[in-house]
Formats: C-alpha cells, structure tokens, sequence
C-alpha cells in the first residue's frame, strides 16, 4: 500500500525506542525500511547507470549493502508460489551489479573530492549557503557517473553551470 515504507518505519523505530535500543540501531533500521523498495527502482530497464548507483549509496549510507539483501528477500516474499524465473534472475543480476560496482569501484560511491566550498567562494566569488551544497553535490554526482574526472574540468563544469543560471535568471 502507498507510503507502507514510511509507516513501517516509524512504528519500527517506536518499538525500537520502547526495546530501549540505540538511536544508533534504530536509524539503521528506520532507513532500510524507508529504503527497500530503492534498489527494484533503480533501473527500470537494464543495469542501473553509475549515476543511479552513487545516488542509491549517498542516500542509503552504510545499510546501502543491507537494503540490497532485504530486496531480494522482498522479491522472493512478494511472489511468493508465483516466482518468475525470469524476473528472479533480473532482480539478482541487478542486485549483484551493484554490489560489484560498489566493491570494485569505491570512488563511484565516495568520490575523491575535487573542489569544494572554498574553492567556490574564492574562485567564483559565491556566498557560503545552500547553493554552495548543491553546486558540491552536483559536482559529486557529475563525478561519480564519470563525466568529471580532474579539477579543472570541475572548474569548467561550475564556471558552465553558473553561466547557464544567470542566463535563465
């Protein structure tokens, strides 16, 4: 049902609380229930883009691996009698995939940073706030799926994004 995973959630993490258990272990749970329904919507069609990946660990944390073995529990309890072999199989691929971009390629999840808030202050001239968070994140995620790879074409990627802004301003 709509918003289930909210809801499951927070009435986990209110027994948790009752259970006397860590504020530690309770958001750990609290985020693998928000999140499990993440990783059979990361692609609706084939493997999930580098870019889908990074969003899917930055969001997920440190349950991002938990989460990916709940899915398949999920997928099996979901079907149940009914399980197609097929959509088993896609589902385990996909779920492997990650899990293998992740080991291998560590810097698609957690980026080796190129610039960040001061750079853009005194570089660009900007303002320290909010803005500042979002042109780093988008930085990150440009890195993460592989458009970025150096400095400079960080600095070239902000300097584009900038000019783009104040034209559509």
């Amino acid at each position: 049902f709509l918003e289930h995973a909210k809801l499951g959630a927070a009435a986990a993490v209110d027994i948790l609380a009752r259970l006397r258990f860590s504020g530690k272990e309770a958001k750990l749970v609290e985020i693998v229930i928000n999140y499990h329904m993440r990783p059979g919507q990361m692609s609706q069609q084939g493997l999930p883009t580098q870019r889908a990946i990074y969003r899917y660990f930055r969001d997920t944390g440190e349950a991002g691996i938990d989460i990916l073995f709940l899915s398949l529990a999920d997928h099996l309890a979901t079907r149940g009698p009914n399980l197609d072999i097929a959509g088993w199989t896609e589902h385990t691929r996909m779920v492997e995939y990650v899990l293998e971009k992740h080991f291998e390629q560590q810097k698609l999840v957690e980026p080796v940073r190129l610039v960040d808030g001061h750079d853009l202050i005194n570089i660009f001239g900007l303002s320290p706030g909010p803005a500042l968070g979002e042109i780093l994140e988008a930085v990150r995620e440009a890195q993460a799926s592989g458009e970025l790879s150096d400095r400079q074409e960080a600095l070239d990627y902000i300097r584009q994004r900038l000019a783009t802004e104040k034209t559509l301003c």
